[in-house]
C-alpha cells in the first residue's frame, strides 16, 4: 500500500504534535521531524485522534471568525489537515498491526 505525505503535510503533523504534551508525544514528534517514520497501529491511532481533535478545533475557529478574510488561513489549514487525516485513515488496521508503516520524506511508504 502506498502512503504518501507531502512535506507540507508532514510539517502540519509536526505542528499539531508540538501543540500537545511533549512528554506523551516526544517519540512520535521525533519521528515526524526526521522524516523517517515508522508508525505502528497505536501510533497511527494516536495520530488520527490528534488530527481529528485539531480538525474540530479548526472548524470551531472558522465558525467564530466574523468575516471571510479571517477564515481563509484556518480554512487552508483545515483542507491540508483533512488530506493528512485521510492518508492516516487509509492505512488498513491489519497492515499497521502486523508491521510498521514506513514514511519517508519522498512520500513513499513501505511495510
Amino acid at each position: 500500500m502506498q502512503f504518501h505525505l507531502e512535506t507540507d503535510q508532514l510539517n502540519l503533523l509536526a505542528n499539531v504534535l508540538l501543540e500537545q504534551d511533549l512528554r506523551q508525544y516526544k517519540e512520535l514528534l521525533n519521528k515526524v521531524m526526521v522524516r523517517d517514520l515508522r508508525f505502528d497501529a497505536g501510533e497511527l491511532e494516536q495520530t488520527a485522534d490528534l488530527l481529528a481533535g485539531k480538525k474540530r478545533s479548526l472548524k470551531d475557529e472558522i465558525a467564530q471568525q466574523p468575516n471571510a478574510a479571517l477564515k481563509m488561513e484556518p480554512q487552508r489549514q483545515l483542507a491540508l489537515l483533512e488530506r493528512v487525516l485521510d492518508r492516516v485513515n487509509e492505512v488498513p488496521s491489519g497492515v499497521a498491526s502486523s508491521s510498521r508503516t514506513y514514511l519517508t520524506a519522498d512520500g513513499n511508504a513501505r511495510h
